[in-house]
């Protein structure tokens, strides 16, 4: 059975949690352990399943109140900063998404100097010297994924556009690096014709940077690779609003519910998938087995996949397309 599969009917069995965190109480008198849990933000559908993720660690282990907590938007780093700051002192680990890879790191420090173990999950610091672990998916990986799926599409011949995320995001760099890099090496004759392009943190400032880039290439432009999911949240719909899809490939990265819809009506031709379920879960689990005193790996991978509209309603796509969300099951 595929590892997404073990770990469902693994959490199935511990249940959902139906709190914003666990029972603060031990009922054996045991510590209870404070973990904080600080997401880049907590607007996007990927985050309501990392927090699935957590909670479900946290009950599995017992003795844990998972605190939840994160800026709105995922371009608020004094935002983020300030909730570090915040928990210092007052938790007894936190797992955390940095939304930038230099301004988190000295944040990351001062936790470690309070004696607070940090694990890092998602996306990346330029420092690792003092977490606990890194927990996140090969994301440069997943953008050679995103290429390949473009080149075989495109039969190795064609123009495309790679539209970026927001400067200073280690996890969308790698991705669109790889990106660059793989069709560069392996796809000679397909050439971009835009890749400086930041879109922003939101749907809406994504529809209005794509609208933007997709009009200026409009005649030329055979596909195009969105990096996340905001960022491919407002591609597809510039790409409707501009009567281009379906004839543009397009590649998302990081899937919500009319992205995996595209894949059934020939608008979007292939998503990347993470799997946040167990992002969260093996974040918590990682820095409670390393506080409990077990050996723990440095870096731990969570796996990285295609959906294409051919495999989309095999068991392994469709849990990763639509994974359980805190809250919502």
């Amino acid at each position: 059975m595929k590892r997404f599969a073990v770990l469902l009917a693994a959490l199935a069995l511990i249940g959902c949690a139906g709190s914003d965190s666990a029972d603060s109480s031990a009922d054996n008198g045991e510590k209870t352990y404070r973990i904080a849990v600080i997401p880049k933000g907590t607007t996007h559908e990927f985050w309501k399943s990392v927090h699935y993720g957590a909670e479900q660690a946290a009950k599995e282990h017992g003795n844990v109140e998972i605190l939840w907590k994160g800026p709105q938007l995922e371009n608020d780093r004094e935002g983020q900063i300030s909730v570090v700051q915040n928990f210092i002192g007052n938790v007894d680990g936190i797992v955390l998404a940095p939304l930038d890879s230099q301004a988190l790191v000295e944040y990351v420090d001062e936790a470690v100097e309070y004696k607070i173990p940090v694990v890092i999950f998602d996306s990346g610091l330029d420092d690792t010297s003092n977490i606990v672990s890194y927990v996140a998916t090969d994301n440069y990986n997943g953008g050679a994924m995103a290429a390949r799926r473009m080149g075989e599409l495109l039969n190795g011949e064609g123009d495309v556009i790679l539209l970026r995320y927001n400067p200073g995001s280690e996890s969308t760099e790698q991705r669109e690096e790889a990106f660059l890099e793989t069709l560069k090496k392996e796809f000679p004759n397909v050439n971009i014709l835009s890749s400086d392009q930041y879109s922003g943190t939101t749907p809406a400032s994504s529809l209005a940077k794509a609208t933007q880039v997709l009009d200026t290439y409009k005649n030329e432009v055979d596909g195009i690779f969105a990096v996340c999911e905001p960022n491919a949240a407002g591609t597809l719909k510039a790409l409707q609003e501009l009567e281009l899809a379906g004839d543009v490939k397009f590649i998302a990265f990081d899937p919500n519910t009319d992205l995996a819809n595209g894949l059934s009506d020939g608008t979007v031709h292939g998503i990347v998938l993470q799997d946040p379920v167990a992002m969260g879960y093996l974040g918590v689990k990682t820095l409670l087995d390393h506080i409990d005193g077990n050996d723990i790996d440095k870096r731990v991978n969570t796996g990285e996949y295609v959906a294409t509209p051919e495999n989309m309603k095999e068991e392994e796509m469709s849990n990763l397309l639509a994974p359980p969300q805190f809250g919502g099951e």
